[in-house]
């Protein structure tokens, strides 16, 4: 049995992929200065700023408590920080500095690149088709939840 093909286990090939891909990452980032996570976090809190701590573990996939250590690291770099909610005084939210965005922009290209490399044998309707297929896997395990939305917290 290959275990890539329609009889294999699904969630197998997906996380295999992800194992590989994350390798790749890693070994590019290094060369920023970066971890994937930071970049994962990097990347959420610029697309939407004010996220909390746990926002920030939900979407990079670690639990509240190592994003908090994640994020207290990346403070200290000078990436990104923190500010009181004005909504919730129990929690922070977390913003970019511009030492943050200039490290997600200089790292970007290279994670362009690679992706370019990983999707180079693939048509444009097979890299739409397959980029369809995840979002729509994400969509349909987490439920149909409205973008986090700065103005409301």
């Amino acid at each position: 049995m290959d275990r890539y093909q329609d009889d294999g286990c699904l969630t197998f090939l997906v996380r295999h992929a992800w194992l590989s891909m994350r390798s790749a990452l890693a070994e590019v980032l290094d060369e920023h200065g970066l971890s994937v996570q930071q970049y994962g976090t990097l990347l959420c809190v610029r697309e939407d700023p004010g996220l909390t701590i746990a926002d920030v573990g939900r979407v990079v996939g670690t639990t509240r408590q190592s994003a908090n250590e994640l994020i207290t690291g990346m403070e200290r770099a000078g990436l990104i920080e923190r500010r009181p909610n004005p909504k919730d005084r129990r929690t922070q939210q977390v913003h970019l500095t511009a030492g943050g965005a200039q490290r997600l922009a200089e790292a970007t290209p290279a994670i362009r690149k690679l992706e370019d490399e990983l999707e180079a044998a693939f048509s444009k309707t097979d890299r739409t088709t397959a980029r369809a297929w995840l979002a729509h896997m994400v969509t349909t395990i987490e439920g149909d939840v409205p973008s986090t939305d700065a103005s409301t917290r």
